[in-house]
C-alpha cells in the first residue's frame, strides 16, 4: 500500500494492542486453508484439528509420514512436541509431527524479524543508540552487549541478532524502523500473513515470551525458507564468529579509542560443542530457548544435491543440546529418505508469488532483492567475520576445524559458482562447496 496510507493505518493500529491483534487476524487464508483462531496461550496437547495450510495431513495431530518400501524408518529417539522435515527447494514436506501446533517460538521468531526488516536498511548505515532504544528489553534476555550512546552499523546489529540472538540488537533495529517497536510487530504480522504463516501471532519481535505469541514448526520453516532467498540473510545465519564493537574509552592521552570483542554463533550444529559435532552440510539458520518455548531450532543443510530444512520445537527429553541432537537425527533421516518417500504436504509459496502472473520473488518477502542481493550483507571474507566456508584449515577453535574437515556439500558464501534451483518457487543464488581436489 502507499507509504502515506500505511502510516495512517499504523497510527490507528498502535493506539491499542487490541486493534493491532484484530488487524493481524482480519486477513485470513482462503477457506480451503482456513485455520482456527489462535488461542491466547499454546495448548498443552496438540488440537484435534489444526491448520491445513500445505495439505490436509499437516493439520492432523501425531506423526505424518509414508513409509513405503525402501524408505528408512524415522528415528525413535525424537521427543519434540512438534517437528518438520522439508525439501527447501521443492517445498515438499517429507515428514512432520504436529506441524501446525501453535507453540511459543522463542528466538526462532527472529527469522521472521530478519526477513521482514533486512531489506529496509543498508548494512553500512550507522545508528547511535539512545536509551529509549533499549527500553522494554525483557529480563533475562540474551544480549550481544549494545551500549547506550555508542554508534553501530546495521551490519553490527544483524550480527548481534544472528550470532548472539541479541534482544538488545532487535530492539535497536526495531527503534530504527518506522513506527518503532509497535510498527515492527505490525510489519512482522503482515509479513507472516503474506507468507501464509497463519499459525503465527507476533507480540514481541525478539521472540521473548509474551501472552498470545505463537507460531508453529510449519511457519518457522516458511520463515527460514523465505529468509534464505536473501543473500544477506544467508551470510549472517552461516557466520560462525565475528568481531563486535565494544565501549568507547579514552587512552592515557585522553584520545577516544574503541576496541572490539569476539562473538560466536550459538547454533551448535554450526559451531559444535562438547557433546555435538558440527553437522555435515549445515548452513544456519536460528535457535532459541525461553521458559515457555523450551528449546527451538530451525536448520538448513545440504548433502548430495539435496537441501533440507528441519524445525524442532521443545524436546521433552531434558538433556544438554537435545534440540540439536534431535535435529541432526531428523536431518540424517531426511537425506536418506529424500527421493524415496512420498511427501505428506508442501511448504506453500507466498501469496503474491502464487498469484497468476506473479513471478517468484515478486514481493519483498520472497524477493531476491532488498539490501541483501545488492550486497548489503557481510561480504565473504570481510574483516572480523568467519563464515563456515571462510574458516581456515587447521583452525580448531569452536568447531571451525571440524567444519573445515567436512567433505560433503555445504552451502557457502563464495563469490562465484551460483546454483539456481529451477523449481516452483526457487531459492536464488544457492551456492554449494565444490570439490577442488
Amino acid at each position: 500500500m502507499p507509504a502515506a496510507k500505511k502510516t495512517i493505518r499504523r497510527t490507528l493500529l498502535v493506539t491499542t494492542a487490541a486493534l493491532t491483534t484484530v488487524s493481524s487476524l482480519a486477513l485470513t487464508a482462503p477457506l480451503a486453508h482456513a485455520a482456527p483462531s489462535p488461542s491466547a496461550t499454546p495448548s498443552a496437547t496438540p488440537p484435534a484439528k489444526m491448520s491445513t495450510v500445505g495439505g490436509a495431513r499437516l493439520g492432523q495431530p501425531g506423526t505424518q509420514v509414508d513409509l513405503a518400501a525402501g524408505v528408512p524408518v524415522l528415528p525413535k529417539d525424537v521427543t519434540a512436541r512438534s517437528w518438520i522435515v522439508a525439501d527447501a527447494e521443492s517445498g515438499e514436506v517429507l515428514a512432520a509431527h504436529n506441524a501446525h501446533w501453535r507453540l511459543a517460538p522463542a528466538s526462532t521468531l527472529k527469522m521472521l524479524f530478519a526477513d521482514t526488516l533486512l531489506p529496509k536498511f543498508p548494512a553500512t548505515q550507522t545508528h547511535q543508540v539512545a536509551p529509549s532504544d533499549l527500553a522494554g528489553v525483557g529480563s533475562g534476555s540474551s544480549m550481544v552487549g549494545i551500549k547506550e550512546n555508542e554508534t553501530y552499523t546495521v551490519r553490527d546489529l544483524w550480527l548481534g541478532v544472528f550470532l548472539r540472538s541479541g534482544n538488545d540488537a532487535v530492539h535497536v533495529l526495531s527503534a530504527m524502523n518506522e513506527g518503532g517497536l509497535e510498527g515492527t510487530v505490525e510489519d512482522m504480522n503482515e509479513h507472516a500473513e503474506e507468507l501464509q504463516a497463519l499459525d503465527t501471532v507476533v507480540k514481541s519481535p525478539d521472540g521473548y515470551d509474551a501472552p498470545g505469541q505463537v507460531s508453529s514448526a510449519y511457519d518457522l520453516t516458511l520463515f527460514a525458507r523465505s529468509g534464505l532467498q536473501k543473500k544477506d540473510f544467508r551470510d549472517y545465519c552461516s557466520t560462525v564468529r565475528a568481531k563486535f564493537p565494544g565501549r568507547t574509552t579514552k587512552d592515557k592521552k585522553g584520545k577516544p579509542t574503541r576496541g572490539s570483542f569476539e562473538i560466536q554463533n550459538t547454533n551448535r550444529l554450526l559451531t559444535g560443542d562438547s557433546d555435538v559435532d558440527v553437522y555435515q552440510g549445515i548452513a544456519g539458520v536460528k535457535n532459541g530457548s525461553t521458559t515457555n518455548a523450551g528449546a527451538t531450532f530451525t536448520g538448513v543443510a545440504e548433502r548430495g544435491g539435496k537441501v533440507l530444512l528441519v524445525t524442532v520445537m521443545n524436546p521433552e527429553k531434558d538433556e544438554h543440546n537435545e534440540v540439536y541432537k534431535e535435529t541432526a537425527r531428523l536431518f540424517d533421516w531426511g537425506f536418506q529418505a529424500a527421493g524415496k518417500v512420498e511427501p505428506v504436504g508442501e511448504l506453500v509459496a507466498p501469496r503474491s508469488a502464487a498469484q497468476p502472473g506473479a513471478s517468484p520473488g515478486a514481493s519483498g518477502s520472497a524477493g531476491t532483492g532488498g539490501s541483501g542481493e545488492a550486497g548489503g550483507g557481510p561480504a565473504e571474507g570481510a574483516a572480523g567475520t568467519e563464515p563456515v566456508a571462510g574458516a581456515r584449515a587447521g583452525d580448531g577453535s569452536g568447531g571451525l576445524g571440524i567444519a573445515l574437515a567436512i567433505t560433503g556439500g555445504v552451502l557457502v558464501l563464495l563469490a562465484g559458482g551460483a546454483f539456481l534451483v529451477n523449481r516452483r518457487w526457487p531459492l536464488p543464488d544457492l551456492v554449494r562447496r565444490r570439490d577442488r581436489s
